[in-house]
């Protein structure tokens, strides 16, 4: 599927260049909303008279089901949405981070080289995450994860242990620097990344890699075909190594 040109489908555009599209942006703020909600839905299920855990179990099926699209959205998205956009290359990133202290650091449209390791470590992470989460015992043993009536006992507890270990002290970690690094950015090096992040664009400026997004064809149709996909393959495959929902 190709991409149109830039200034065609930015004709009608607000001030500025495209940075991101619709979809990226969906999925950055409703990714956030599903990793509050599943802290939410496991620290006062009780409260909310949840013991089975139903809203936790399903919050991490649409995790999984989102983080896969994001994949087929790195192969198939707009220019700075693809994984081919980013560049987490040791050089690369050992370079930008000492440009960054000296204040000599290039602007990028898309995820500089440190923005694109913390991405690719942010997505691995919670890949990683919610994959044991399919293998989780909860802790009133009355309810687990679609997969952990395949698994030993004593692998569903090592499951539940990494499961939980992952999220105090990998996932909100790498969260809470990801947010301090965007204000910071917007900040001191007056970047709009978070802004850019709602509108979908940045200033016109001598960006490093490229002055402007190259915007899918069709996006809200390529995403929806991708989500399609994305719960076809997480669902199927629970089902398919005999999962139960």
């Amino acid at each position: 599927m190709s991409l149109p040109s830039n200034a065609k489908s930015d004709a009608r555009q607000a001030p500025g260049v495209a940075a991101w599209d619709v979809p990226t942006r969906l999925f950055h703020w409703l990714l956030l909303a599903l990793i509050v909600s599943a802290w939410v839905s496991y620290e006062y299920a009780e409260d909310l008279g949840d013991e089975l855990l139903v809203w936790h179990r399903w919050n991490g099926i649409s995790l999984l089901v989102l983080l896969t699209w994001r994949l087929l959205w790195g192969v198939f998205g707009s220019s700075t949405a693809r994984f081919a956009a980013f560049a987490p290359l040791p050089a690369s990133v050992w370079r930008h981070a000492r440009e960054t202290v000296t204040g000599a650091a290039p602007r990028y449209l898309g995820h500089n080289p440190l923005g694109s390791v913390m991405i690719l470590a942010l997505l691995v992470t919670l890949i990683v995450q919610a994959g044991l989460g399919l293998f989780a015992v909860y802790d009133n043993d009355l309810t687990g994860g679609p997969l952990h009536r395949l698994v030993s006992e004593a692998n569903q507890k090592t499951a539940t242990h990494r499961h939980n270990f992952m999220f105090h002290y990998i996932l909100l970690p790498l969260a809470g620097l990801h947010i301090a690094a965007n204000v910071l950015y917007e900040w001191l090096k007056k970047e709009p990344l978070i802004r850019a992040m709602v509108t979908g664009r940045k200033p016109a400026a001598a960006y490093a890699d490229a002055q402007a997004a190259e915007i899918a064809e069709r996006p809200l149709l390529r995403a929806f075909v991708c989500l399609l996909a994305a719960k076809l393959i997480v669902f199927g495959g629970i089902l398919a190594v005999g999962g139960r929902f």
